[in-house]
């Protein structure tokens, strides 16, 4: 028995554990490592609980089935990191500063920046559709368990597989994996972001671009998603270390609801098939003649 997990000691509930992400160590074939941090949909009782308005309020917040879309890339081989705590209990693309001040019994440090102060941070707490989504503010004893069940672990899954794959092969990518919301035909199906330069270097993100276009799908970089904490904790180029976040518009895998699958949903499942393909030839071909000498 625990006290609430917003802080009060008014309620007392039984408190199941979050999810641990799924660690999916595949054959490292290729120097690629796949991440997917917001489509977890195994919400506690005690979350919903805690909801103003239930899980109908929270789900909003997912990217829809993404971990689904990686099939078939991880059936090449390619390792993974999937999320199963739903973002409405912890953001992992989001840093631990990043708590909203107005909703969070935690105490505060850093600014915590434009997202977390708009609902948007490490526990999401408003949307612009439901408004406040929680009863009351979190405690920091909360915050501590969810990040040790679920934060923590998918972060080290991240850096231990991207470990491997450079000791293993000299160079290491990690597509990062998200959707956005569904903008229509006039807006491109796909953003990839590199954090401008920083997460990934140049030549895999123009690459990554030719594979989105020649796979029938129209392409933006950086905007309006330039990367988020996965990307800018974990990219590093210089070291061999690259991070491309994949955004996919809803509507292009979807069905009109934008819950089930559609019937574009394995031409998606396809292009990250290719993604992952290949940029890891390509990668692995631009290291090797280095790692031979």
């Amino acid at each position: 028995m625990l006290l609430s997990p917003f802080g009060t000691s008014a309620n007392i509930v039984d408190r199941t554990p979050l999810p641990p992400p799924l660690l999916l160590p595949g054959r490292a074939s290729l120097p690629v490592l796949l991440s997917v941090a917001h489509a977890g949909r195994d919400y506690p009782d005690w979350l919903l609980a805690q909801s103003r308005r239930g899980r109908a309020s929270l789900e909003p917040l997912e990217d829809p089935l993404v971990d689904r879309l990686a099939w078939r890339a991880l059936a090449l081989g390619v390792p993974g990191v999937v999320a199963r705590a739903p973002r409405a209990a912890i953001d992992c693309n989001r840093g631990p500063h990043e708590i909203n001040r107005a909703a969070s019994a935690v105490p505060q440090g850093e600014d915590p920046g434009l997202r977390a102060r708009a609902g948007l941070g490490l526990i999401p707490t408003r949307t612009a559709k439901h408004g406040d989504l929680w009863r009351g503010p979190v405690g920091p004893a909360e915050l501590k368990l969810r990040m040790q069940e679920a934060y923590v672990p998918f972060h080290s899954g991240i850096r231990e597989g991207l470990d491997a794959l450079l000791h293993r092969h000299g160079a290491a990518l990690l597509l990062d994996c998200h959707s956005m919301p569904a903008r229509g035909s006039r807006m491109p199906a796909v953003v990839i972001g590199d954090r401008h330069g920083t997460s990934a270097t140049s030549f895999l993100s123009a690459h990554a671009g030719r594979i989105v276009r020649n796979a029938g799908f129209s392409v933006a970089f950086n905007d309006p998603y330039a990367g988020g904490w996965i990307a800018g904790s974990h990219g590093s180029p210089a070291v061999g270390r690259h991070v491309l976040q994949i955004e996919i518009d809803r509507g292009e895998y979807l069905d009109a609801k934008l819950r089930e699958p559609g019937p574009g949903f394995d031409r998606v499942a396809r292009l990250l098939e290719r993604l992952a393909a290949e940029l890891g030839d390509a990668l692995a071909h631009a290291v090797l003649p280095a790692a031979a000498e």
